[in-house]
């Protein structure tokens, strides 16, 4: 879209939901303040993604998307009495076309693959072979606006868990994923776990919420772990930085943790990184079973494997992920 950024002072950014999609906003919203240091920056996200970009320095302000239709009212009220001069809709979809349709100002939005990615999906047609990176998409709906070679940010002002500040050779293991078919299995994490351990490395486990029993199950099978689940997505990105490299399925926590620099293991099941969504511009491994045919069978992820044989994930052993470590660790 070829939009003169000189004339504008203000820009909306809509990108509501979720952890990893927010954070891959970032690249692009660096750019465009190295482009004008003086533009307002707004975003508007639900409001349990708020910490992402809470401390963000390019971020002016934040609106809180929620659900609630009152406090919805008020939160759209406030945008408009705002008067922004561009709305770039990250989302595009029908809770961000609600917001679109009060605005009276011009809006570009991001064009989604969802064709191209039925055609992989469905028929193993594959259009996305270059695999390009989602921030880099981001920034082809302005301008195709130049990003830099910096990677995603995440800006933390928490203190370190204590537990962690005289630890050496700390290994971050998220087992989480919002689909089962994106978690490599947990007993696979927990034999990782003890090689890892056995040479020497302190585990830590990283999660939210849904993951509580899953690292309960982890940390009571090992010895040299410390387990760190469900703390604030402050607390995580804080402490996250202490891990010489983490594992991590294809989830928000994979981003998270490229975010704060940090050398990503990330394990791929029924996705594949043509969808874009893999670590971007960070030193990583993706491990993923290239000989089936069966993969992808879905872009955001199922309850259980279509095939039941879920090799996607079964055929990546803990020793190939054990023998990845070294590629990004040397």
């Amino acid at each position: 879209m070829n939009i003169n950024l000189n004339s504008v002072n203000k820009i909306l950014i809509i990108r509501l939901s979720s952890l990893g999609d927010i954070l891959l906003t970032t690249p692009l919203i660096r750019a465009l303040k190295h482009l004008n240091p003086n533009l307002q920056l707004d975003f508007v996200l639900r409001e349990e993604y708020e910490e992402l970009l809470r401390n963000n320095p390019n971020i002016n302000r934040i609106y809180k998307y929620t659900n609630h239709k009152f406090e919805k009212q008020i939160v759209f009220n406030s945008i408009l009495d705002e008067e922004h001069d561009l709305t770039i809709d990250l989302q595009n979809n029908i809770r961000s076309k609600e917001l679109v349709r009060m605005l009276k100002y011009y809006v570009v939005k991001f064009k989604k693959n969802n064709f191209n990615k039925f055609l992989l999906v469905r028929f193993k047609i594959n259009k996305l072979k270059k695999a390009t990176p989602i921030p880099i998409r981001y920034a082809n709906v302005l301008n195709n606006i130049l990003l830099d070679e910096e990677g995603l940010d995440f800006f933390s002002d928490n203190q370190i868990n204590s537990e962690l500040k005289n630890a050496e050779n700390i290994i971050g293991l998220c087992p989480g994923a919002k689909h089962f078919t994106k978690q490599w299995p947990k007993e696979y994490f927990i034999k990782l776990g003890k090689k890892l351990e056995s040479e020497g490395y302190k585990i830590v486990l990283f999660g939210g919420v849904e993951e509580v029993k899953t690292c309960d199950d982890i940390e009571n099978n090992l010895q040299n772990v410390l387990n760190l689940c469900n703390t604030s997505i402050l607390q995580l990105g804080a402490d996250m930085k202490m891990c010489k490299a983490i594992y991590t399925n294809d989830s928000g926590l994979m981003h998270l943790a490229t975010a704060v620099k940090v050398p990503v293991i990330s394990i791929f099941g029924s996705t594949v990184k043509e969808f874009g969504f893999f670590p971007y511009k960070a030193r990583s491994v993706v491990l993923e079973n290239k000989e089936l045919t069966c993969r992808p069978c879905t872009h955001i992820g199922r309850s259980s494997c279509p095939k039941v044989h879920f090799n996607c994930m079964k055929k990546i052993t803990p020793d190939i992920a054990l023998e990845a470590l070294k590629q990004v660790t040397l």
